[in-house]
Formats: C-alpha cells, sequence, structure tokens
C-alpha cells in the first residue's frame, strides 16, 4: 500500500498481492469525512486498463453510496468481477456499508441442472482464489465446487463469500454444474444470503449428523427464493463426515426433496474415529457403504470422498475403481489431473455395456409382443437386472460411450 495509507488508522483491506499472486488485487479502503473520491492504482496491466480499472473502482464506490474515501488497488491482472468483489468487501468491512452489492455484469444462466445428472467428478475451487475460476470448465469436471468452507482461511470468509457471489454471476463454467460448499453450519447460512441469489445448481453442505440441517438449509434457500420471486432449482448434497452423521444417513438423505446426492468427507470420518485413513479405504469401508446404502434406499445418487494423493494416479484408478464397484456413481477431485482418471473409472466396461444392450433389447421386444416376461436365450431375466441394464444403457449413453461405439461401427 501506499505510505500514506500504510500509516492511517482505519483500513480495510481485502484481496490479495504479491508477485506469486495472480487473477486477483489487494484493495485498501480508508473512509473519510470529506475530500471526495481519490484513488490510487498499481497495476501489472496498468499501461493498457488503468483508465478502464479506475472507472469500474468509481462505478463501484458510487453504486456502495461512498463518497468521500481513498482508495487503494493493487492489481495482479484481476477481472472485472474480481475487483468489484475485492472493493465491496473492503468498504464493507468498515461498517459503512451493509446491504448494498457491487454486482458484477452477468452472463446467460445455463440450462436448469437435472437431478439425476452425471456427476462422476467434482473439481473443488478455493472460493478465495480467483485464478482457478476462469479456466476451470477447460479441464471437462462434470462440476465445479467454489468451496467456502476448509479452503478458505477463517479471516478470509467474507470476502471470499462475495467472491464466490459475483464468480457466479459473471463467470461461465461451460456444461460444469455450479457447485458451493457452504460453511458449517450456522455459518454457512449467512453463505446462502450472497450466493442464492446468483442462482447456484448446487449447495454441498458440510458435517451434516442430523436431517434438521439440510431442513434448516432448504428452508433458507426457499426463504430467499421467494424475496427474490425465483423458482430455479438448488439442489443440496450433505456431506457426511462423522460416526453420527453416517448413522443417520437414510433420515438425511429423505430430509427434504431437493438432496439428490449424499458424499461423504472421509478425513473428518476417520478422524473422528480415531483412526489413520489409508489409501486402502478398510477403516471406512463400513462407513461408504452405508451410505451407499442410504443413498439407494432413498432413490438419490451416492458420491465418494475425494483421494488425497495427486501423485498416486493408480491409487486413484483403483480406488475409483472399487468405488464404483461398491455402488457410488462419482468422487471428487483437487487437481484437473484426476478427472480423466476418475471418468475412466467410474464408466461401464464394453463387456457391461455390450451386456446391458442385449438385455435392454430382449425387454424392448417383449414390450413390442406385449409380454409379461423377458427372456434372453433360454433364460428368463428379472425386472431388477431389467432395470439394472436401462440404467446402464442410459448412463453410457450420457458419458457419449454408446456414440462412439455407434460410430465405430
Amino acid at each position: 500500500m501506499g505510505t500514506s495509507l500504510q500509516h492511517a488508522l482505519q483500513i480495510y483491506e481485502a484481496g490479495r498481492s504479491g508477485k506469486d499472486v495472480r487473477s486477483d488485487c489487494r484493495v485498501a479502503f480508508l473512509p473519510q469525512d470529506s475530500g471526495g473520491i481519490a484513488i490510487e492504482l498499481k497495476s501489472r496491466v496498468g499501461a493498457y486498463y488503468g483508465d478502464s480499472i479506475r472507472r469500474q473502482a468509481q462505478r463501484t464506490l458510487d453504486t456502495l453510496a461512498i463518497g468521500n474515501c481513498r482508495l487503494c488497488i493493487e492489481d495482479e491482472g484481476a477481472l472485472p468481477f474480481v475487483i468489484a468483489a475485492r472493493i465491496e468487501a473492503a468498504v464493507k468491512k468498515s461498517g459503512i456499508v451493509k446491504l448494498a452489492r457491487a454486482l458484477s455484469e452477468a452472463v446467460p444462466l445455463p440450462p436448469v441442472s437435472s437431478k439425476d445428472r452425471l456427476r462422476r467428478s467434482r473439481l473443488y475451487l478455493p472460493g478465495s482464489e480467483p485464478k482457478y475460476f476462469i479456466n476451470a470448465s477447460l479441464h471437462e469436471p462434470d462440476a465445479i465446487i467454489l468451496d467456502l468452507e476448509d479452503s478458505v482461511h477463517p479471516d478470509e470468509k467474507y470476502a471470499a463469500r462475495i467472491l464466490v457471489r459475483n464468480a457466479l454471476r459473471s463467470v461461465s463454467f461451460g456444461r460444469c454444474e455450479r457447485m458451493v460448499r457452504i460453511n458449517q453450519l450456522p455459518l454457512g447460512l449467512e453463505d446462502l444470503e450472497e450466493v442464492v441469489p446468483e442462482f447456484p445448481d448446487l449447495v454441498l453442505i458440510p458435517k451434516v449428523e442430523s436431517a434438521q440441517q439440510v431442513a434448516d438449509v432448504a428452508q433458507a434457500i426457499a426463504q430467499i427464493q421467494r424475496t427474490q420471486e425465483h423458482t430455479r432449482p438448488i439442489w443440496l448434497m450433505p456431506i457426511l463426515e462423522s460416526a453420527l452423521g453416517i448413522e443417520n444417513a437414510h433420515a438425511i438423505a429423505t430430509a427434504d426433496e431437493s438432496v439428490v446426492a449424499l458424499t461423504i468427507g472421509l478425513e473428518d470420518y476417520t478422524a473422528d474415529l480415531g483412526v489413520a485413513k489409508t489409501v486402502e479405504g478398510t477403516e471406512s469401508l463400513y462407513a461408504r457403504t452405508r451410505l451407499v446404502n442410504a443413498a439407494k434406499a432413498a432413490g438419490i445418487q451416492a458420491i465418494d470422498s475425494v483421494f488425497g494423493d495427486v501423485g498416486d494416479i493408480e491409487g486413484l484408478r483403483r480406488w475409483g475403481e472399487n468405488s464404483r464397484a461398491v455402488g457410488f456413481e462419482g468422487m471428487g477431485c483437487i487437481h484437473p489431473s484426476q478427472i480423466p482418471i476418475i471418468h475412466d473409472a467410474f464408466a461401464p466396461t464394453e463387456k457391461e455395456i455390450e451386456k446391458a444392450l442385449k438385455i435392454v433389447s430382449a425387454y424392448d421386444e417383449a414390450q413390442r409382443e406385449g409380454l409379461g416376461v423377458v427372456s434372453l436365450g433360454s433364460k428368463m431375466i428379472d425386472p431388477p437386472v431389467v432395470n439394472r441394464a436401462l440404467k446402464l444403457a442410459a448412463t453410457a449413453r450420457a458419458m457419449g460411450l454408446l456414440d462412439a461405439r455407434e460410430a465405430s461401427k
């Protein structure tokens, strides 16, 4: 910051700057009683965009009804939605402004996310690090998670909330489902006030141990939506991270109709048990299979935890294949390099697809002939087997496997 600001008594800051920082900025706000607005700017791209940044800063202060202040911006290539968020966070830390929002320019909303869409991979993005937002969709995960919980330092929670709100509004994440992991309740309810009006597709609720926690989030979302007069669905995915959460898995899964999946957080779960987390996962097998059973009984998806060792590709592959084998439909990931491995691990094999297509063909023929029994050769096919084949074929088509198969013929 400039020397004059460094020695002021009431400076309010947000954001980050420095040689290792990119796509962000540090803002220092000094409220004054008079003198108008003075904006100091130091920017890597000042020669090209300095005037634009100053104009945006002025518009943002106008939106927040700030008439007298000194504002210092150290810019490391931040985009407009980041600059607006950092200025708003710094101003609101002063307590001068409480309700006004410096909303960035909005991009068109993507199509509504379906309840049973593919959720093989969910890429975590720290909610305080805008550098990860812009190109996240290029890695083609099924979903991105703008994380407000574990990846955000406690001192940055407030500023990250505003940044994530503006990212939902201004960043196109392509075909990725846009998820937000809120903080543990009750702090997470404050997160909802900012993010729900910008239409996230899904909210992850951490450290859930009871159905009431899910109901509280669903009720808070519904109340905000009524205020905003919109009815676009926002799905919920509770994260079970304790022994008590696992024991209450089915009650949590059925706590609200907006719950589309259950997932598990193994770091906290194993800590709760007082055991070490291993690559084999023996210590968490009971919890993971119980979660799968509860999710399937409730008619929703079961999503596995992340695999923490980014360098162990073969370990990730084995974990993903074993995860699919016990009934999970996807898992989290913490690095883009994990995405294709996870997608391969959760894809049906060629043999499975071939068998499913034969069963589906036999089912279709029985339907055409008005038969109540499906047979394949000399074998009778039970309805649950038919349903599984239909689902596997639908999943393979959603993954593009049937299209590729048909194109190769």
